[in-house]
């Protein structure tokens, strides 16, 4: 798809799903589509050409309202933050504005008068927090990418729970100009994005360092490693905590076990050192950084906080100077004793989060299952630390399971490299991948043949928006064909299916007329083997792509 073509996809599916809880404000269609158009021809000088991305709601963007999740607080800046700036002008297009955890202040993704977020992989659990509709509109498949905001893992838990890479840079790597700050020297900007490769480019175009915010930082050496020989470190056990959670604690074995086989050696640390500094964040006067952000909004509208938010932030009122000097020299000690750790090992690798936790047992216990969620990531922000959280397996509840990457200030490259390593192929080596849109689709007849040949489901998705559906006539069992059309046409529902390439070929020969076995783009850009239709067969066929999949024929026939 060009630019322009992927802007109507992207906003077909927006409507299809809904705009809320995710967005709390979408641009409108056609100015993303004429900024599609003015892109132009693909210039090697925008290495973002034509990207969709979601902006968390406390990140400005000229002209649209920025709220941190507060009605109340909305106001429209008159200039973009300079992250957003970057991308765009990398031909990057922006798509709206993302719901939070209001003023950025939660790990859950409840905490929203705009309402409340969920795993898109089960309702019933929380989507983390506070870059909830960040995540979820990547992880929904509305956006190429999108920001949020990271003090206390924000970037991180919401990864971790809808199945994706969540990058929080170095503090200081990505300008916060024009971000609504949480605590003003913690804060970053992150990415969130299906894999590393995607979430390398965007910090490629969107680091460097920026006058106008006074905690941006030039880029220091860059920390690295052998991607294929490192040392990573690992809790003792008695210091692991998955909160009831055994499933979790099985697959975070498997993890460790994974960066064996990559060239990892587990090295055993103390996470004391880190758990007692994450301790401080919420416990110590760091919380008065949240209440000197929105002071004279929350002196004149103490009415507009959200109950959780305003019993957190509202608290520190009562914290003084002492406290402050008190607990920055705990953390300094603390930070000397991490770097006696940091000698033994390259990056430590951890759960992202120990448990996932339905809505019903937020409502129920907010501030400590919120505070379970930090454990392993509350400390990064505070000892100047960068963190990658990836995909690590799916819990027996069907909620993902990540593990986050913590590596020292400007590790950030290392830790995408080492990640990068263990992403899957698309499709597994022995195997072609066949993208089905009928018959063979799971539950349906001919779904028999692609078991029977050894073949297993890769995914379900979309075909690019160039395709036609027809009902074919005198078929047995009943079948669709699907044409490529250079105009016109729409995304087409298929599944794409692997195939032992040992029986492909006794698959393939199966095949009656006017079926037969060709290429097909999908949604995202990605190139598979795939049913076609010989032309002569639509003579007396009925189009039905208005109905975007033969599924959604077959019961309407019904």
């Amino acid at each position: 798809m060009n630019p322009a073509e992927a802007i109507r996809e992207t906003y077909r599916r927006i409507r299809e799903q809904g705009e809320k809880p995710v967005w709390i404000h979408l641009i409108p269609e056609e100015v993303s589509f004429a900024r599609a158009e003015a892109l132009g021809a693909p210039e090697k000088a925008k290495p973002l050409y034509g990207m969709t991305f979601a902006i968390k709601d406390n990140i400005d963007l000229e002209g649209v309202p920025t709220t941190a999740g507060c009605p109340a607080y909305e106001y429209v800046p008159t200039k973009s933050a300079t992250v957003v700036e970057k991308l765009m002008a990398a031909g990057a297009i922006p798509i709206g504005k993302t719901n939070l955890d209001q003023f950025a202040t939660g790990l859950v993704g409840t905490r929203s008068p705009y309402g409340a977020c969920s795993s898109v992989f089960d309702k019933k659990y929380i989507s983390g927090g506070s870059s909830s509709g960040s995540a979820v509109a990547v992880a929904s498949g509305l956006v190429d990418f999108s920001l949020g905001t990271d003090t206390a893992g924000s970037g991180r838990v919401p990864a971790s729970f809808n199945n994706l890479v969540g990058l929080k840079p170095t503090r200081g790597a990505l300008s916060t100009s024009g971000v609504v700050p949480a605590c003003r020297t913690l804060d970053c900007v992150s990415i969130f994005s299906a894999d590393c490769a995607t979430a390398a480019r965007v910090l490629e175009v969107a680091r460097g360092f920026d006058s106008s915010d006074p905690y941006s930082r030039p880029t220091g050496q860059q920390r690295a490693w052998s991607p294929t020989k490192f040392r990573f470190g690992v809790p003792s056990d008695e210091l692991l905590k998955f909160f009831g959670d055994e499933s979790a604690r099985a697959l975070y074995k498997e993890a460790i076990a994974r960066f064996e086989a990559l060239g990892g050696t587990a090295v055993p640390f103390d996470y004391a050192v880190f758990r007692d500094a994450a301790d401080l964040l919420y416990s110590g006067p760091w919380v008065a950084e949240r209440l000197a952000a929105i002071r004279d909004f929350a002196a004149a509208n103490p009415d507009a906080l959200y109950p959780v938010t305003a019993k957190i932030i509202l608290n520190a009122a009562s914290l003084t100077a002492v406290d402050t000097f008190d607990a920055m020299y705990a953390l300094a000690t603390l930070l000397r004793a991490s770097e006696r750790e940091w000698e033994r090992m390259d990056f430590m690798l951890l759960p992202t989060a120990g448990a996932a936790y339905t809505h019903e047992e937020i409502a129920a216990q907010p501030i400590a299952l919120n505070t379970n969620l930090g454990y392993y990531t509350n400390f990064v922000n505070q000892l100047d630390l960068a963190a990658l959280a990836i995909p690590a397996g799916t819990r027996s509840n069907g909620i993902p399971f990540g593990v986050t990457l913590v590596g020292p200030a400007w590790s950030d490259a290392a830790l995408l490299t080492t990640s990068k390593e263990l992403e899957p192929p698309y499709c597994a080596e022995g195997y072609v991948p066949l993208a089905v849109c009928g018959a063979h689709l799971t539950g349906q007849p001919l779904n028999h043949q692609l078991t029977t040949a050894g073949a297993f489901l890769i995914e379900a998705c979309q075909t690019s928006p160039n395709y036609r559906l027809y009902a074919l006539s005198g078929t047995v069992p009943p079948k669709p064909g699907l044409v490529f059309t250079p105009e016109g046409g729409a995304a087409i529902d298929v599944e794409v299916w692997a195939v032992p390439e040992s029986t492909f070929g006794r698959f393939v020969a199966a095949i009656p007329p006017p079926l037969a076995i060709g290429t097909c783009s999908l949604y995202s850009g990605r190139k598979v083997k795939s049913f076609v239709c010989e032309p002569w067969a639509l003579n007396e066929a009925t189009e039905i792509t208005w109905l975007g999949g033969w599924k959604q024929y077959l019961s309407r026939k019904v």
